[in-house]
């Protein structure tokens, strides 16, 4: 028998929290857990090579996305280069959405039916199939570390019955994924939990997924838009549905107080676009909150981003030196602010992780929160 792609193990439980610290052993190299993992849609995190990614950011896993790399430059492209590592030149493990998140945010642009989703490129128009069985040839062809069963994610808010039907869909779904896949000795696949808000929606579905043995299973659905009392009652709830010795994945969450959140829930992985993201709109994350870097206060301001960071570019550099390359449009400004927050969030995971060893996780949050200027 193949040995699996993926092993996990617990390494400490918070005592006041139940909070995990982990260890995913994968091909590529072991993850710790909690973790943040950076967002490389199309191959590439956003203005850093991976080289960055390594020794400035300290990453050691990131995502890549099925449905833009399928549209372009094409999965069978990647595969004859070599598979996504040797594409991008990134030596460390990979994660692959299934792309059906993508594909549902198309709306009237795209048609379900229980084979799999018709819709048309957001770059050219053309007509395109995605199937769980295309998701999974696709992601097959990237040669991810871990892949995603293609699934239904329904909008926040979608009628129950229409949950319920998209929930069952997911389902039937994920069984064909698993049917599919069979390099289970290099690609681990998680199952996705879905069910939107509804409780006895949400407990099916992560029962019915449990039963299909998967090696890892994620949330998805929320983090939608939802208000975060809604966000945090269904993470609660979900969490403790999955297995206790399997990894847990919570999709599409990035800011600092959702990432503690997740991790106090017992989650062991999170992912997002917004430190990228913001840093190309000239915001720095800080232990503070944020900052806008075209703030005009920042003009005279020859001080380092954030204090607390220790990061390259708060070693080097100062507000009114990134304030200004925004304001002369460089694109420097963009790549040193990427950086800042990408480390600035990967360091954030290695506090929640001491705080754990130490049972201090709700001490550190709160300290946290004081600091940045939410309320708990």
């Amino acid at each position: 028998m193949n040995k699996e792609a993926l092993t996990f193990e617990i390494k400490k439980i918070d005592k006041k929290t139940g909070a995990r610290l982990g260890v995913i052993h994968l091909p590529h190299g072991d993850v710790e857990t909690p973790v943040f993992m950076p967002v490389g849609t199309q191959a590439t995190v956003k203005a850093m090579t991976p080289e960055e990614m390594k020794e400035m950011v300290g990453s050691y896993i990131i995502l890549s996305n099925t449905y833009h790399l399928f549209l372009r430059p094409g999965h069978e492209l990647i595969k004859e280069a070599g598979g996504l590592h040797k594409f991008m030149n990134w030596d460390r493990n990979i994660l692959t959405d299934s792309g059906g998140f993508q594909v549902f945010s198309l709306g009237d642009l795209r048609k379900i039916t229980e084979e799999g989703v018709e819709f048309r490129s957001h770059i050219d128009g053309t007509k395109k199939f995605l199937s769980p069985e295309k998701s999974m040839e696709v992601q097959n062809y990237l040669g991810s570390d871990i892949m995603m069963a293609f699934d239904e994610c329904a909008p926040y808010n979608a009628t129950y019955d229409y949950v319920k039907k998209s929930m069952q869909r997911t389902t039937r779904w994920a069984k064909r994924c698993k049917e599919y896949h069979k390099q289970t000795d290099k690609q681990a696949l998680f199952g996705i939990v879905q069910g939107g808000f509804y409780k006895d929606l949400r407990k099916q579905s992560a029962e019915d997924l449990v039963d299909l043995d998967f090696p890892g299973y994620a949330i998805g659905g929320i983090s939608v838009g939802e208000p975060k009392e809604e966000f945090l009652d269904i993470l609660r709830y979900t969490a403790p549905l999955l297995p206790q010795n399997k990894p847990r994945y919570l999709m599409g969450v990035g800011t600092p107080d959702y990432l503690i959140e997740a991790a106090i829930a017992g989650i062991d992985m999170c992912d997002c676009v917004i430190p990228t993201r913001m840093a190309r709109n000239a915001t720095a994350l800080t232990h503070y909150g944020r900052l806008n870097m075209l703030n005009a206060k920042y003009e005279h301001d020859f001080t380092t981003l954030d204090k607390d960071c220790n990061c390259y570019t708060c070693k080097n550099y100062t507000k009114a030196y990134i304030r200004h390359l925004f304001k002369a449009k460089e694109i420097l400004g963009a790549r040193l602010l990427s950086i800042h927050n990408l480390r600035f969030l990967v360091n954030l995971m290695e506090n929640v992780r001491e705080a754990i060893k130490q049972d201090s996780l709700i001490d550190f949050r709160d300290e946290f929160y004081s600091k940045y200027g939410y309320d708990k």
